[in-house]
């Protein structure tokens, strides 16, 4: 019997299951089957995400009760007073995460753990304050972030409202790993039961409060500035209209996306990166005659941007574009204020632009990469307050639309970014300069460049070892060239090596499925598969002293998946 089957059986055999849900298992077909109990659930780089429904690979109440089994077992191994310190739980609009989030708490309280929750849902980078603010020895929050409505997911944090990083995560992962499978994890109750703690609006105020604070220009004039704002049905819409209102920028809402939805009803999708997400937004920018749009994913953790350009058309950028300005107008007004510090550091990724450390290196702010995953920039924050000395902290990104522009969260924070988004776009044109011209001087200054992520999904058992074998080719042997292009290096952060002719470097980051070449002509190409969907990324970043057209990305891109045969 395949482990698939013996999954599915234990499941169907079950008097832990309900005859429900085991109708549900009988009406499954073998792909269905397959998908859901070929592996367990796994934490990626974003914590453990799935889809939601019955099975091993899934999120149920079976597999985030074993999660915080292991999760309460950590925090009290790691931490004599945990009990007392407690867990901050928070929450997004999706399907089952109100129901997660009280489990986690009973769970955590039958350890004796206090658990603090929100009364309703809240943004992901809230729940990162939160811990920090209430001095927790961690967090969790239960999100699927920005991917379709069949998901949830669970990521966990540290004491300094920091996700795991895999020094971290490795004891947990022992522990989840050490404990029978999830309809069988049994726990001694503690003698002392923990309270739950449902949390006043005191970490709300201070949270808004300390967001508003980040503002460089507070007092533009905002006549004459519509701005369209969508939450996507998420979690930014109460603390983003509550910013707003307090500095007094002239919003309108998307009201058939403001309600905390789990079925995403009124958008085709809430990802940032999917231009169906911004249809709606868009439409309405241009029946109200706003001059920028702007929207958070469902947790609020990402940022994506639409506009009014010089052409009188509406446009979005990618996540490395508005970062980029982002950045040159932050440094450029902390620079004239005298508010940039000497020592200063902008964190991103091996996968972003590197658009952003040139313009980093123009303000003498030293730039450090790291794995993809937000919880890097923010252990590093944290790995220098520790210290006492070191760069101070001026801007962090990814690619993938989020920012961080002070340190109060460490994780990437949507109502920071929309914030200063707003103020950028605000700022520009009252100079008489739309976001397209502002955007075209900043590569006239640095070079132009196109950076566009790809990917293909893989689903099933299947679709795991066809992903597995695309990955140990990239290992094993990388292209040399590409349509005539040679490759001059290449960067294998599994075997954290870096070749370059007969040079052969150390990689000193944490070891990661991912490679990376480098091409004669500037350009680059990254492979990785993704931590939260089961697809695999490829990453191609572009640089010239002319215009780059897609088109020229998309051809590399049909190219690339010939050479590597998919």
């Amino acid at each position: 019997m395949t482990l698939t089957e013996s999954n599915y059986q234990r499941w169907l055999n079950s008097p832990k299951v309900d005859e429900k849900t085991k109708q549900e298992l009988r009406n499954m077909n073998q792909a269905q089957i397959d998908d859901a109990f070929f592996k367990d659930v796994e934490f990626g780089t974003a914590g453990m995400r799935g889809v939601l429904g019955p099975g091993t690979n899934r999120l149920n109440d079976f597999t985030v009760r074993k999660a915080t089994v292991g999760y309460a077992q950590y925090v009290l191994e790691l931490f004599p007073n945990a009990k007392e310190m407690g867990v901050v739980i928070s929450h997004d609009n999706r399907h089952q995460s109100r129901e997660f989030t009280l489990l986690t708490a009973k769970v955590l309280n039958e350890f004796g753990i206090k658990a603090y929750i929100f009364d309703a849902l809240r943004p992901t980078p809230e729940l990162s304050f939160a811990v920090r603010y209430l001095k927790a020895c961690g967090g969790v929050m239960i999100t699927a972030s920005h991917n379709p409505k069949e998901y949830n997911g669970y990521k966990v944090y540290d004491e300094t409202g920091c996700q795991l990083v895999p020094d971290k995560i490795k004891r947990l992962l022992e522990l989840i790993a050490a404990l029978p499978n999830e309809l069988d994890v049994e726990y001694k109750k503690a003698d002392k039961l923990g309270e739950t703690i449902v949390l006043d609006n005191k970490v709300d105020d201070e949270y808004v409060r300390l967001c508003e604070s980040i503002a460089i220009n507070k007092d533009l004039d905002k006549s004459n500035f519509k701005i369209v704002f969508t939450p996507n049905h998420g979690t930014s819409y109460v603390p983003s209209m509550r910013i707003f209102k307090d500095l007094g920028y002239d919003i309108v809402p998307v009201l058939s996306q403001c309600t905390p939805d789990p079925d995403f009803s009124g958008t085709l999708s809430p990802n940032p990166e999917d231009p169906r997400s911004y249809i709606e937004g868009l439409k309405l920018a241009k029946e109200v005659g706003a001059k920028l749009l702007v929207m958070t994913d469902p947790d609020g953790d990402r940022v994506g941007l639409g506009y009014l350009a010089s052409d009188g058309t509406y446009q979005t950028f990618t996540g490395n574009q508005s970062a980029a300005m982002l950045l040159d107008y932050i440094l450029s007004e902390r620079k004239k204020k005298g508010l940039l510090s000497d020592n200063g550091v902008m964190y991103n990724t091996i996968v972003t632009s590197s658009l952003g450390k040139e313009v980093a290196s123009y303000y003498g702010v030293k730039t450090e990469q790291f794995l993809t995953g937000f919880k890097f920039i923010g252990n590093r924050i944290d790995y220098y307050e520790k210290q006492g000395h070191g760069p101070k902290f001026e801007f962090g990104y990814e690619e993938s639309y989020g920012c961080l522009v002070a340190p109060f969260a460490r994780d990437k924070d949507g109502c920071q970014a929309i914030l200063l988004y707003c103020e950028m776009a605000l700022f520009y044109d009252k100079q008489g300069k739309p976001l397209d011209v502002v955007w075209d001087e900043l590569q006239q200054r640095f070079g132009y460049h196109l950076d566009i992520a790809y990917s293909i999904e893989f689903k099933g058992s299947t679709g795991q070892q066809a992903m597995d074998n695309l990955m140990d080719d990239m290992h094993k042997a990388p292209l040399k060239e590409l349509s005539g292009v040679k490759v001059v290096r290449v960067e294998d952060y599994y075997k954290q090596e870096a070749y370059e002719g007969n040079k052969v470097e150390k990689i000193t980051l944490p070891k990661s499925n991912v490679v990376k070449l480098f091409f004669e002509n500037g350009n680059t190409i990254t492979v990785r598969p993704s931590g939260t969907e089961p697809k695999v990324k490829f990453y191609i970043g572009m640089k010239s002293k002319n215009k780059i057209d897609k088109a020229q990305a998309d051809k590399l891109y049909e190219e690339l998946k010939k050479a590597l045969k998919i």
